[in-house]
């Protein structure tokens, strides 16, 4: 795995439950007991991002930089993603197995964030902001795309205090495999919805 992961190995290893991170020099599966997840029928958008949201300023964009979203999560002192997971994930990407959610604002990409979709199951790997609240709009947009697009499980790998005003939590292990199992046995469609939200 030196150079990259085959797309096909590493959607199994979705299909699975596992996904990798590159740590210490080499590329580690994970499999985390309990998982964080964000239920779409309980997501919920905290009162300041709702204004957030409501600055026309934004502007968002799906799959039209994928490269440079994943460089920039990657920009950061410590980062799980080397060379070798940049470049398996942008194969993926060629795939359209993987995707960036992106936001731009005055013609600069000012945040956004990437992961990996299988049938009705996104898998939310990273995301970054250059601007203040970018991150959260991304994560907002995601979510009413997938909603809309047939989605039932939004993978988050862990759960932050960050993520959990928004509705995430943790799920066992058991849980989680069989929320998966009924995601992938169905399709869903990630497409650009009208803006605003929050409203």
């Amino acid at each position: 795995m030196a150079n990259m992961i085959p797309p096909e190995m590493l959607l199994d290893f979705y299909r699975e439950g596992i996904f990798p991170m590159a740590m210490d020099d080499e590329i580690r599966l994970y499999d985390p007991d309990p998982r964080g997840v964000l239920p779409l029928e309980e997501f919920r958008i905290p009162h300041g991002t709702k204004k957030t949201l409501r600055d026309p300023l934004w502007e968002v964009r799906l799959d039209t930089e994928f490269e440079e979203v994943m460089i920039a999560c990657a920009n950061r002192e410590e980062t799980w993603i080397d060379e070798c997971i940049f470049q398996s994930y942008v194969e993926l990407y060629r795939t359209g197995h993987a995707h960036s959610v992106e936001i731009w604002r005055e013609g600069q990409l000012a945040g956004g964030l990437y992961g990996v979709s299988i049938g009705a199951a996104f898998f939310g790997e990273s995301m970054f902001h250059r601007v203040g609240g970018a991150s959260k709009v991304a994560l907002c947009y995601l979510v009413e795309m997938m909603q809309k697009g047939g989605f039932s499980l939004l993978d988050l790998q862990w759960v932050t205090p960050h993520l959990a005003t928004f509705g995430a939590r943790d799920i066992p292990r058991l849980e989680y495999k069989r929320q998966l199992k009924k995601a992938l046995e169905s399709e869903g469609k990630l497409e650009l919805q009208p803006f605003p939200l929050g409203s």
